[in-house]
């Protein structure tokens, strides 16, 4: 059992955010995977289903982004599961437009959701793998940053960025964590893919 969780604020107001990556990346699985429809819980939404010979379940936490460990604990309850069978998708900021970064463990760093994450569980063990959002522009406010929407420029690398992931979601389900980030956190970014 795999529980992909994409991190994101529920509601209308933030589905096309920066911040809704997570949301959009599991989208776009659950589509190209046919899997559905979603099932509406208190604490998530959640569509199940079998990938690579897996069962494997697709959610997006009903709390909002700050309070992500509550879904997430509340996901695994209901399945059962450990923070070693959870793969967490989310933005960054600290990385590049349109970069993936696949990690087995890690910290928060300056992210709200994962910081809940880890507070709820306790430890900073499970993997998880960020789509970078890019850095606001000078003097601007990062909060305003990831609850804003993608420019018509970023929307196209944003789409790029969300097929690697389904791409990088598939190869660790396929094959394992470590071959996923090498062949996936090095890719050259979508800026020198250009020249």
């Amino acid at each position: 059992m795999r529980l992909i969780v994409g991190l994101g604020n529920p509601g209308t107001r933030y589905r096309d955010t920066r911040h809704n990556v997570g949301f959009r990346c599991v989208d776009r699985m659950a589509k190209g995977w046919d899997i559905g429809p979603w099932d509406r819980r208190a604490k998530a939404v959640l569509g199940v289903g079998t990938r690579a010979g897996e069962e494997i379940v697709l959610a997006k936490p009903r709390t909002f982004m700050n309070n992500s460990g509550e879904g997430v604990l509340y996901l695994l309850a209901r399945f059962k599961a450990q923070p070693e069978d959870l793969l967490i998708v989310y933005d960054e900021m600290e990385l590049p437009l349109g970069r993936l970064r696949i990690r087995a463990s890690g910290s928060g760093g300056g992210h709200n959701g994962i910081k809940s994450i880890i507070a709820a569980l306790n430890s900073q063990a499970f993997p998880r793998l960020r789509v970078g959002i890019g850095h606001p522009p000078p003097g601007a406010d990062p909060i305003a940053h990831v609850i804003g929407p993608f420019s018509a420029e970023e929307s196209p690398v944003m789409i790029e960025a969300e097929k690697r992931t389904v791409e990088a979601v598939d190869c660790i389900l396929e094959t394992n964590l470590d071959i996923a980030m090498n062949r996936f956190n090095t890719a050259v970014e979508p800026e020198s893919e250009q020249s």
